[in-house]
């Protein structure tokens, strides 16, 4: 049997922390969740904890990069099944009302926020995170709507006053999910049927440009 390289088992090492720290920050809390605690539910010693990660707000920024990912790559798989509007609006609909107020992700997401009001570093890295996730969703629009995408990338003949950028949309697009899903999490009888409605109104409008 061939050896790990040493290499290869510290990305496995920090895997397995990324995944162990996942499952008790998104049960527990960021507060409420010690690098104890992980490095214990994972197998390993603290140092091994401090060898990957320089600190516990570094390894919660790892794990929402991971959650990020993840939620990312279920919005791929529905951008996927465009060849079939019907079908891809039906998809995008059920990953929004199973997404949007995750009470855990949302709390953990709130929770870490919070705490960088008195934290510059700790900002820096959450707008960072942000930056990400927008320019992420940017690239799915894109991809979605090919050529389309250019009326909302400033195009001169877009039908508004102030032609917005993709990236604004984007924008808009992640800042109306984060305060819906905050609410949602709160309350759960907040309904996202109308944000749903705008948005495949708005996919509706562009697909002759989709299928040309």
């Amino acid at each position: 049997m061939a050896r790990i390289s040493r290499a290869d088992q510290r990305e496995r090492t920090r895997a397995a922390l990324i995944d162990t720290a996942r499952t008790q920050f998104l049960t527990n809390g960021y507060a409420a969740t010690s690098l104890d605690a992980i490095a214990e539910a994972a197998g390993f010693s603290k140092g091994a904890v401090y060898s990957n990660f320089k600190d516990k707000p570094t390894l919660c920024r790892a794990v929402l990069d991971d959650i990020h990912r993840d939620k990312l790559g279920e919005l791929r798989a529905v951008a996927d099944l465009q060849s079939d509007l019907a079908v891809m609006l039906d998809a995008f609909a059920d990953w929004v009302r199973r997404t949007i107020g995750d009470v855990e992700w949302t709390m953990l997401e709130m929770e870490f926020t919070v705490l960088s009001r008195r934290d510059p570093d700790l900002g820096a890295m959450i707008v960072a995170l942000r930056e990400d996730a927008r320019d992420s969703i940017a690239d799915l629009l894109r991809s979605v709507l090919g050529d389309a995408a250019d009326l909302l990338d400033g195009a001169a003949d877009s039908p508004t006053d102030y032609p917005p950028t993709l990236t604004e949309v984007a924008d808009l697009v992640l800042s109306t999910g984060i305060g819906l899903g905050i609410q949602r999490a709160v309350d759960p009888s907040v309904s996202v049927e109308p944000g749903i409605a705008v948005i495949q109104a708005a996919l509706r409008a562009v697909a002759p440009r989709l299928i040309e």
